[in-house]
């Protein structure tokens, strides 16, 4: 693809371009969820089952890992922004799929081509934020911008949810107009990206193309392997939420409404990002013993809301066990910050984007093959199960590594 020059666009300074970023970084994950709540009105059109479902949300999360595979790195020779436009632009290809093939094939191939958009979006937004921060701020704590590319990330993926919602329940042509409205958000986005400062020297010549390096840091690799496991474990219950959270609460407690499918997305991811932030002073042994604990009681009470049912039980622990998740995701993107080399950040942050995303589709997948076999709360208990017993080894390992 041929960008457009931008040497001659006036660039704004270190500080604003931190912020254009992140508040892109937040639209563009916040469109790769406004379909969660809309799968029931696809199901409901087409009359596909709740493992079509999770086939097009499998397609989402294949995109993710193929594109962090082939690109999620690149950055760092190609230079931050002109791979972040190219991400945007990608992700308003899939809008524009969405417009125009409607059926179950256009479904699947909008979603791979808006989990391409990501996949070369995270390791990129996130490593320009944190080069971005330090120019403007080089004496602040590196948390900050953790923090805040944590919170666009995991925010961006709950606000999605919640507006798909609000499209669906009250807003004409709700399969089309969401799409149209991003289309437009993520254009303008696009242009303004431009003026952006570039934070990574492009070598002359440029390298030889190659797929990213699953590569382990050479400092630590112990400490490495630990917070993949925990960015694994985070990224399952986030993907059950956001793939099949409307098929189990009209399942297992009789609510199809559209906005309580997006909100109840919206609360776990959004419990995730309030985490991220508010937490984020913290010491880190501090944050993971909260994580542990929130992980523990919150799938404790999911799992107790399926069987009794109690839908508010089983709300409240879905946003107990998110505000876990997401101070887990935080531990483990920080420690492969701090691991990696400074010439091969953005390939480092790809690798662990990489593994979060192989978690959130698997487990989604399997569990989408599991409800044509058993009843929809025998699959969520099995899950749930597993889910709990992961994150909390996840968070006891990390919070040891992080006593060292």
């Amino acid at each position: 693809m041929t960008l457009p020059r931008t040497s001659r666009i006036p660039a704004v300074r270190h500080g604003v371009g931190f912020w254009i970023v992140a508040v892109t970084f937040l639209i563009v994950m916040a469109y790769s969820t406004v379909p969660t709540p809309l799968y029931p009105l696809y199901q409901q059109r087409d009359g596909f089952d709740s493992f079509v479902v999770t086939v097009i949300f499998a397609a989402y999360a294949a995109g993710v890992i193929v594109s962090l595979y082939l690109a999620g790195h690149v950055s760092d020779w190609l230079g931050r922004r002109r791979v972040l436009v190219v991400a945007v632009l990608v992700s308003a290809l899939s809008a524009l799929l969405f417009l125009i093939w409607q059926d179950v094939p256009g479904l699947i191939v909008a979603r791979l081509v808006n989990g391409a958009s990501i996949g070369i979006l995270t390791a990129t937004a996130t490593a320009h934020l944190s080069e971005l921060r330090a120019t403007a701020r080089p004496d602040e704590n590196a948390i900050v911008a953790s923090s805040v590319s944590g919170a666009a990330n995991i925010g961006g993926l709950s606000l999605g949810p919640l507006i798909g919602g609000l499209f669906a329940e009250f807003l004409p042509a709700p399969l089309m107009l969401p799409h149209l409205v991003f289309l437009v958000l993520l254009l303008v986005a696009a242009l303004v990206l431009l003026t952006v400062p570039e934070t990574v020297q492009a070598p002359d010549p440029l390298p030889r193309y190659r797929p990213q390096r699953l590569a382990i840091p050479g400092r630590s690799k112990h400490s490495f392997v630990v917070a993949a496991f925990g960015a694994f474990s985070a990224f399952a219950l986030l993907g059950l939420f956001t793939s099949l959270a409307p098929t189990f609460l009209i399942s297992t407690f009789r609510a199809p409404d559209h906005l309580l499918a997006g909100a109840t997305t919206f609360a776990v991811f959004g419990a995730a990002a309030a985490g991220q932030l508010l937490l984020a002073g913290l010491r880190l042994r501090v944050q993971l013993t909260i994580a542990i604990v929130c992980c523990a009681a919150g799938l404790t009470a999911v799992a107790v809301g399926a069987v009794l049912p109690q839908l508010g039980v089983f709300l409240v622990g879905g946003i107990a066990a998110g505000l876990g998740v997401g101070l887990l995701f935080k531990s483990s993107l920080a420690t492969a910050g701090a691991l990696a080399d400074p010439g091969r950040r953005g390939e480092t942050l790809a690798l662990m984007f990489l593994i979060g995303y192989a978690g959130l589709a698997i487990p989604a997948l399997l569990v989408g093959v599991a409800l044509t076999l058993a009843p929809a709360t025998a699959v969520l208990l099995v899950f749930v199960a597993l889910v709990l017993a992961a994150t909390v080894l996840a968070g006891v390992a990390m919070r040891r590594e992080a006593g060292r």
